[in-house]
């Protein structure tokens, strides 16, 4: 299905992990100061994938097979959740929304079918039904100063009675139950108000049309990623390998619960917190621009002396309206925070220097910042 949004006047279509909505509409730049305005602005996500679950087990099932503890979230509260292999991996990322009767989960396109198959077959004799709903409901992205929905797509959203099927993004705080590495004063993800919010598809042209006839204003995904990498949030088709363990990432800051019952994956989870170190580290790299060379995702990072060994690898590149070029990275952890670096791109070296996320010291219950010890749930 052709997003009605690539119709719009300058849309250029995007590539890779966002395929098929618009990258921007002319000016990326213009864009990312029109999503965190007052007025704010949607994004088209509609290629992203939905599913559902219903049934009285739903959210103590979800709540047995992941990350984050959503046992009791209430009708309405968001939440983000991951889903582990046994070693600890991250295999899945889920943003997940309740409404007292359905859990509405929010993920990457890749992810979508991968997901529900599992899903499927992890029912055994709960009370739980699993559907793809990606064909007929859409995801839109938006961003606004006070984090409200614009009134055009609040008045199209899905909506279970007076409840609105709008997820918010955890990332802007520390999670009850998570753990924060970053060692900022002030965390970017402070301004981070990201919402996406579930429509059906069929009204997507009422979304597009509000935008064309200047009632509604659209940003493309570039503007979404750059305000993404500004705010240190991780992705899962962008941050995430086969390697990658939550706490790499900073996502023990909104979607690991450090004291909830088992899951697959939290032996792993528990040492590497409470014993050990994470192998990489994530980093942001403020990128010279004086050569007009932008690197892509999967150029090497490495020391700038010739023939060194590379320490890492660029995850995600924008251009920030602000701050210039920037990128997301992950590094081996025994990379020193002030080294200098550079990254290796098809077109020559890149200078970079980075700004530490996750530091070296990171995990043994050091260089960390603790919420209020809070005691464990009662179930």
């Amino acid at each position: 299905m052709t997003s009605p949004f690539l119709g719009l006047p300058g849309a250029v279509r995007s590539e890779g992990a966002d395929e098929g909505v618009p990258a921007h509409y002319g000016n990326p730049l213009i864009e990312q100061r029109r999503l965190s305005s007052d007025r704010g602005a949607i994004v088209d996500l509609s290629t992203r994938g939905v599913v559902s679950v219903t049934g009285p087990d739903r959210l103590s099932w979800l709540d047995s097979m992941t990350s984050q503890s959503i046992r009791d979230l209430a009708p309405g509260e968001s939440a983000e959740t991951l889903l582990l292999d046994a070693q600890g991996h991250v295999e899945h990322a889920i943003r997940l929304i309740d409404d007292g009767a359905t859990a509405w989960l929010l993920v990457e396109t890749a992810e979508t079918a991968p997901l529900a198959a599992w899903l499927d077959r992890m029912r055994f004799m709960l009370r739980v039904e699993v559907s793809d709903r990606s064909s007929d409901l859409a995801t839109i992205g938006s961003m606004t100063q006070d984090g409200d929905l614009p009134a055009e797509l609040a008045a199209v959203a899905e909506t279970t009675g007076d409840l609105l099927l709008s997820w918010r993004d955890p990332w802007s705080e520390l999670v009850a139950g998570g753990v924060q590495y970053a060692q900022a004063d002030e965390h970017p993800a402070a301004t981070w108000t990201w919402r996406e919010t579930l429509v059906a598809r069929e009204r997507l042209p009422e979304l597009a049309a509000a935008v064309a006839d200047g009632r509604l204003d659209a940003s493309g995904v570039l503007a979404t990623e750059a305000l993404r990498v500004a705010a240190w949030r991780p992705r899962w088709s962008t941050e995430v390998d086969e390697r990658t363990i939550p706490h790499e990432l900073d996502w023990m800051r909104s979607a690991v619960h450090l004291d909830k019952g088992c899951y697959r994956g939290q032996e792993t989870v528990a040492k590497v917190h409470n014993l050990g170190h994470p192998p990489r580290r994530l980093v942001m790299l403020h990128l010279d621009g004086a050569d007009a060379v932008l690197p892509a995702p999967g150029d090497e990072v490495a020391p700038p002396e010739p023939d060194a060994d590379a320490v890492g690898r660029i995850t995600s590149v924008a251009t920030h309206f602000e701050w210039g070029p920037i990128a997301l990275a992950v590094l081996r952890r025994s990379t020193p925070v002030d080294a200098p670096l550079v990254v290796r791109t098809g077109e020559g070296e890149v200078a970079a220097v980075q700004q530490t996320i996750v530091p070296p010291e990171a995990g043994a219950a050091v260089g960390r910042i603790p919420l209020p010890k809070l005691g464990r749930r009662r179930r």
